[in-house]
């Protein structure tokens, strides 16, 4: 594989990269005939993101040698970021970016042709892998909303660096409402600041969801995307059913295409909240021991719609066929009853007056994700008399 990036387009693709590392530590690379695909996937399998330039983004782009199969690696996040480290250096001096990757030094070579003649070379060792592909379906998702990628910037900006999940819903008046999301804390009776942007639906070029729906998902990998989308001038197009079902962020060019595809809390209360409630200055509400589904009910979820599909052939290109898995709405039953035995010993019993764990649906498995609770209450100090003490 032999790629050439000129001008301004080498900026684009660094800010590519810069997107991909707030989600996973391991970028997939892959050289195809309808264009290069980078892609990632985060560690609990609850975030992923593709990217795909198409040749015409390219000076010159060679998917494969004649003769030869395609190749696909998977490199390390650091060694690749660092290439593209300052984006400012990239949109000064560097005139060309030429990444080629040879299969017999397992070395994917990235140059950076400079300005007066400066030449950097960087040689990054990869792994052989299996392709990562996530089959998902953004028509099979009722509600949609699109915007310019700055409107969307613009009303995340006021939210804290630390704050984790945001809360995403359609409040009274078709307005789109964003929300910090906050867990209420057992041992504290302060509450948390909560911050909140309206947009009209006049700031939306399509607006399809109905007046009290909310999903909640991370906003770290969030505004990653939106930083990408801004720098480009692109349109972000968000995908979104039921709470607990992934979300589907896309932006499209005629250059390039890019997918993330995010889990959302499992909340059975927070899409039928009132967002549109002025009066309204609480933090999301948490379900309560008496609103905790039983365990049987994960046997109704569509576990199968959130795997992500590995294809293991590394054979020729026409013998790979990709699982025909798509996120349908329609309720699928699980044949796996060891997975759910599992979730059902490690679920902990949850005691009354006590907040619930948050839970994410991971998109390769369907599994749990709780943290781990601290003991209720301090611990007791013992401590022995002292001798002066009669």
């Amino acid at each position: 594989m032999k790629c050439l990036v000129t001008g301004g387009n080498v900026k684009v693709l660094g800010k590519a990269v810069h997107s991909l590392s707030r989600i996973g530590d391991e970028p997939y690379l892959e050289p195809l005939e309808d264009g290069l695909s980078l892609r990632t996937v985060n560690s609990s399998r609850s975030a992923y993101a593709c990217f795909l330039f198409a040749p015409l983004f390219f000076q010159q782009y060679q998917a494969a040698t004649p003769g030869q199969d395609l190749l696909r690696c998977k490199i390390l996040m650091k060694s690749f970021l660092s290439v593209f480290r300052s984006l400012a250096m990239l949109e000064k001096t560097v005139e060309k970016c030429c990444i080629s990757l040879n299969g017999r030094s397992s070395r994917l070579v990235v140059q950076l042709h400079c300005k007066f003649g400066v030449r950097k070379t960087h040689n990054l060792s990869f792994q052989d892998c299996e392709s990562l592909q996530a089959v998902f379906d953004p028509a099979s998702c009722p509600h949609m909303l699109r915007a310019p990628a700055r409107v969307l910037g613009e009303a995340v900006l006021p939210f804290p660096p630390a704050l984790a999940e945001v809360t995403l819903g359609i409040g009274r008046g078709r307005r789109v409402i964003l929300r910090s999301y906050h867990e209420e804390e057992a041992d504290s009776t302060a509450k948390a600041m909560v911050t909140e942007m309206c947009l009209g639906e006049e700031d939306f070029q399509q607006l399809q969801a109905q007046e009290g729906v909310a999903i909640t998902f991370c906003l770290k990998e969030f505004r990653g995307l939106l930083s990408f989308a801004e720098s480009a001038n692109l349109n972000l197009s968000i995908h979104f059913d039921a709470p607990g079902r992934p979300a589907i962020f896309t932006i499209k060019d005629s250059l390039l295409d890019g997918h993330f595809v995010l889990a959302t809390l499992s909340d059975t209360d927070s899409h039928s909240q009132d967002l549109g409630s002025p009066e309204r200055h609480q933090p999301v509400p948490q379900l309560q021991a008496h609103s905790i589904p039983h365990p049987d009910d994960f046997a109704n979820d569509d576990i199968d719609s959130y795997m992500i599909a590995m294809e293991t052939t590394i054979g020729n290109e026409g013998s790979r066929v990709l699982p025909s898995i798509s996120l349908s709405p329609g309720p699928q039953h699980p044949e796996s009853p060891g997975l759910h035995s599992e979730e059902d010993e490690a679920e902990p019993s949850t005691v009354p007056g006590t907040p619930p764990p948050k839970k994410f649906r991971s998109l390769f498995f369907g599994s749990i994700l709780a943290p781990v609770r601290s003991p209720q209450g301090p611990s007791p100090v013992l401590a022995e008399d002292s001798e002066g003490e009669g």
